[in-house]
């Protein structure tokens, strides 16, 4: 069974998004893990809030198989300043087909042009159906399609992952 560390990832990706921030960025997190990483960076890098607090991005509305899932589990996107010509440092928990991430960056372009976009996941597990790369990966493993990785996040914060067969 894979077992993996997701708080000593954590503080691989705390490092690399901090390397990758250029003045004047925005941290965006995808709903759910990488809001919860968004969240917990914005206050670990001591990047302060108002103008400059993450935001929170859903794929809900994007999403290739919208038909199928409909708006079940998800929450709405929130994003406290303006995207207008912003840099945007897109965060996820795990990256697979780079279905999720397509959905996201139309869903980022309705609310304006970002001067540029970079992605920083905690995992990459491979299998990628789309052309999306990251910038930073704190861990690239690969797993049997049939399996999903899932990041939890617990009462006290700590994350850790779920290995489970897909539905």
């Amino acid at each position: 069974m894979l077992e993996l560390d997701a708080e000593s990832l954590y503080a691989e990706l705390r490092q690399g998004v901090r390397a990758l921030l250029q003045p004047g960025a925005a941290i965006v997190g995808i709903w759910s893990g990488g809001a919860w990483l968004a969240e917990r960076l914005q206050r670990d890098l001591g990047l302060g809030g108002g103008d400059k607090g993450h935001g929170v991005i859903s794929s809900t509305l994007h999403r290739d198989d919208f038909s199928a899932r409909g708006l079940a589990g998800s929450d709405a996107t929130n994003l406290p300043f303006a995207i207008e010509g912003r840099h945007i440092l897109l965060v996820d928990d795990v990256l697979y087909t780079g279905r999720t991430i397509r959905a996201v960056v139309n869903e980022l372009f309705d609310f304006g042009r970002p001067a540029s976009v970079t992605l920083a996941v905690l995992v990459d597990r491979g299998g990628r159906e789309l052309p999306v790369a990251t910038a930073f990966a704190a861990a690239r493993i690969t797993l049997p399609a049939a399996q999903r990785l899932s990041l939890s996040k617990q009462d006290d914060g700590r994350f850790s992952f779920n290995v489970r067969e897909a539905a």
